[in-house]
């Protein structure tokens, strides 16, 4: 079958590799639509292995080279003998974390923080983009017909953007700042809106990025390279600042402009990955009462409720969706291009299977 492959850094190749060999007692047997190319995935191309184990992962075994996609959706074609959840047939989205269960995080619903974790596509003995993989069971999600294949694609990041949001303490009628346009915070903004925001700032210095919020019809759209995003929010805030900020650009700059900001007693959530280190100002944390937040990843169990969001039509995923590209063209198409500083590509998805939808 067709895979996409990372062998090393700057060396994914599309390439023939043997199908799935066998399907477990608890897992399925997946036919993949689309699978998004995520930051994790551009990271490791760059730079990589960084997740990616190089010798055999400790809960799976998987090592590189490996088979790229964690970001997917696919249809149902073989059970396991004990899997009763799913039918052959079924559209699926695949929540990719593989968690041990009796680590002291798992124990205590904390699995995203599982100290042996593993990630379908990362370090897992296949991933999304490929003609065929398996999963386990619980990795599964059913989705309902007003969900289409692309959208299904697209749970994971909205899962992450969403996680993002929510451990601000956002509720209906805040306001809320989200630094960085990128997949997550285009997301972000999506997921606040459809959340209940009463008013949602966007700071990119991607023109591109920038139109595509504004195209959303939701937010207030910041220059940061033209103005001063704190001294905009606290004017167009009565001089108080907002509520809550979403930090999704992984950038000293966004960090910095995220906490100075957020109005006095508020939350910023540090979503997006930085590569290296950043400074804050401690005091102002404490002068300001400000709380700073990281995010890894999500609840492994919000599936449901996000499809549930997309479904209701109250969270249009698709939107942040700049192309589709073919498997073969994933290299200078995908990869190349979204590294790119002076490209135009927001969010890529992969078509690997024939879905039309």
């Amino acid at each position: 079958m067709r895979a996409a492959v990372f062998h090393d850094r700057h060396d994914v190749r599309v390439e023939d590799v043997a199908p799935p060999a066998t399907v477990g007692p608890n897992e399925v047997l997946l036919r993949p639509f689309f699978c998004g190319i995520c930051g994790t995935d551009l990271h490791e191309y760059a730079f990589g292995p960084i997740v990616i184990p190089t010798e055999p992962h400790a809960l799976t075994g998987a090592s590189a080279p490996q088979i790229f996609g964690h970001e997917f959706s696919a249809r149902v074609v073989e059970l396991g003998a004990d899997v009763t959840s799913v039918a052959v047939g079924d559209r699926v989205s695949v929540m990719p974390l593989i968690t041990c269960g009796t680590c002291y995080y798992c124990r205590r619903g904390l699995n995203h923080l599982c100290v042996v974790m593993a990630c379908t596509g990362l370090s897992w003995g296949g991933g999304g983009i490929a003609e065929l993989v398996v999963v386990q069971e619980r990795q599964v999600s059913v989705l309902p017909d007003a969900v289409s294949d692309v959208q299904g694609a697209l749970i994971e990041p909205a899962a992450v953007a969403a996680y993002g949001v929510d451990q601000t303490g956002f509720g209906a009628g805040d306001t809320i700042l989200i630094t960085g346009a990128g997949p997550i915070g285009a997301l972000s903004a999506l997921y606040s809106h459809a959340a209940g925001a009463s008013r949602i700032f966007v700071s990119e210095p991607n023109a591109e990025r920038r139109a595509l919020i504004e195209g959303f019809g939701i937010a207030e759209v910041l220059d940061p390279t033209v103005q001063d995003v704190p001294a905009v929010v606290r004017a167009l805030t009565g001089g108080i600042g907002v509520d809550v900020a979403a930090e999704c650009s992984g950038h000293q700059n966004g960090l910095t402009a995220a906490l100075d900001s957020v109005r006095s007693a508020g939350t910023v959530s540090q979503v997006g990955l930085h590569v290296r280190p950043a400074t804050i100002d401690p005091m102002a944390l404490s002068n300001r009462d400000i709380t700073l937040v990281g995010t890894w990843c999500y609840p492994v169990y919000d599936w449901p409720r996000i499809i549930a969001l997309v479904a209701s039509g109250r969270f249009p995923v698709e939107k942040v969706v700049s192309e589709i590209i073919d498997v073969e063209n994933i290299v200078a198409g995908g990869f190349d291009r979204l590294l790119d500083p002076e490209g135009d590509a927001q969010k890529l998805l992969v078509r690997v299977g024939g879905s039309p939808s």
